[in-house]
């Protein structure tokens, strides 16, 4: 026997009504919020000139047919490249994501925020080099931050609860859904428009987390997030078109987001929309690793510098345990061999090797020629990481956000070294007096891998002045950054 199904058309579900309504009417008045996504900006552009030094990366770089100039086009940060806001998009997405060094939100899903930076950045580039070629004014850098602000906040709330993770979705989807409804309302869409906008962001076809972990870990997770941002250009600009959108995308039985692809569970939410994700955001500033590690590896620092004094090298380790939080163990606690620098990255084992033989963690120690060193296996078959059920509910504690680990080293002779516990990493909100000047110094030091002396001058004589970057169009504050 059939059962009759009404064809009348529902009202838009309320997760979308709720984060198209943010995005048009909140104000963001936070100071907090306004400074840190200042920080942000400059941490995640430099972030993208750093990439630009690996050729892996710049071979996926520039127009989809090679030669292609727009005109009035958007710009791609460190290069010379002018392209259409979707190309632009994934460009500065790529970059940004290319070395896992920008900033990093951990809840019940994890991300990164500033990869909606791709869609924003490109986006308001466009619109104000179009704008001016037309006699009008040019957008200011001030709208890119106010963009960058609701972008983390709707990434970051339907991450606190809400893990796509377990159900093995990548991240990838929140910033598509935030870069939607932010590039939405920067291109002037109407309510109605940019709900159709957002609900066509959970319609489409979701990334798999395939890419992100063994046996198939490998380097589309560099680039998951360009794709992403630059694929909510393209539904913001067809939701532009007056094209329709699914109202019950996600609550419509049988084909609908929460029976398809969330095993029938609805989205639970924490808190409502404000600038909380900003004001709290994560910055990797010491080390390019996976950020559920930036701790142990700020141990194993602590660690090598100990054994330099006890007169002992990595080599006289007997076994290590790494005390840590459950998100740890289910996403880089890692055996076996190591493919590619996308599969290191992701190994907590492998980042602690590698400080406690050689002092240091950059990009380029995940590259095969320092993989190829026997010692870094040899060490990572001696740590093991056991979860602390404390460590995994402050994790989540909203009051706290910790990222703890903590390390014991044992030696050969039977000695045993005092454990090293980091609790919070530098980029945490709560070493923000400490780490925002070595977050300055990391922008420094990014200018200084792409620009010549002169332009870095120029460039940092904008960006640093928080109020003047504030009122500057950002078509010229691009321009600074041409190569």
């Amino acid at each position: 026997m059939s059962s009759h199904i009404s064809n009348e058309r529902p009202q838009p579900d309320q997760v979308l009504t709720d984060i198209v309504d943010y995005v048009l009417n909140y104000e963001i008045t936070n100071e907090l919020a306004w400074k840190t996504a200042h920080y942000c900006l400059l941490d995640t552009l430099g972030c993208g000139f750093e990439a630009l030094t690996y050729p892996a990366c710049t071979k996926l770089l520039g127009p989809v047919v090679k030669g292609t100039v727009v005109p009035n086009g958007a710009k791609v940060p460190g290069t010379q490249f002018q392209l259409d806001p979707i190309q632009a998009a994934f460009n500065i997405g790529t970059i940004v994501r290319w070395l896992d060094f920008n900033d990093t939100w951990l809840a019940a899903e994890w991300g990164h925020p500033s990869d909606n930076l791709g869609g924003i950045l490109a986006t308001a580039d466009w619109l104000s080099r179009t704008a001016v070629a037309q006699g009008k004014s040019a957008i200011t850098m001030k709208v890119v931050l106010d963009a960058m602000v609701r972008a983390h906040e709707i990434q970051g709330v339907l991450a606190l609860e809400n893990s796509f993770n377990k159900v093995g979705l990548d991240h990838v989807l929140l910033v598509k859904v935030a870069s939607t409804a932010v590039v939405g309302r920067l291109i002037g869409l109407n309510r109605d428009e940019l709900i159709n906008a957002v609900s066509l962001a959970f319609v489409d076809g979701q990334s798999l987390r395939t890419y992100r972990h063994s046996p198939n870990t490998g380097s589309r997770k560099s680039w998951a997030a360009g794709d992403a941002t630059s694929r909510a250009v393209k539904l913001a600009l067809i939701a532009q078109t007056g094209e329709m959108g699914y109202p019950s995308v996600l609550t419509a039985k049988t084909w609908g987001f929460y029976d398809v692809s969330f095993k029938g569970n609805e989205f639970k939410f924490q808190r409502g929309y404000g600038s909380y994700v900003m004001e709290n955001v994560l910055f990797k500033i010491s080390f390019p690793a996976e950020f559920h590690s930036q701790t142990g590896v700020e141990a194993a620092m602590t660690i090598f510098t100990r054994l330099g004094v006890l007169g002992k090298t990595a080599e006289d380790i007997q076994s290590i345990t790494i005390r840590t939080h459950e998100a740890a163990i289910r996403i880089i606690d890692k055996k076996g061999p190591l493919d590619n620098p996308a599969d290191r990255d992701h190994c907590i084992q492998y980042m602690v090797a590698v400080p406690l033989i050689f002092g240091r963690l950059t990009a380029g120690d995940y590259e095969d020629h320092i993989a190829a060193d026997p010692r870094i296996d040899i060490l990572r078959d001696k740590i093991e990481c056991v979860e602390d059920p404390q460590f995994t509910k402050d994790y989540h504690d909203p009051q706290k956000r910790s990222i703890a680990n903590a390390l014991t080293v044992t030696f050969q002779d039977g000695t045993v070294l005092e454990e090293v516990v980091v609790e919070y990493p530098i980029g945490h909100r709560l070493r923000r007096e400490e780490g925002m000047p070595e977050l300055i110094k990391k922008f420094r030091i990014n200018l200084a891998r792409r620009f010549p002396e002169k332009q870095q001058q120029s460039i940092l004589s904008l960006a640093l002045d928080y109020e003047r970057l504030l009122e500057t169009p950002v078509n010229e504050f691009i321009d600074l950054l041409e190569i």
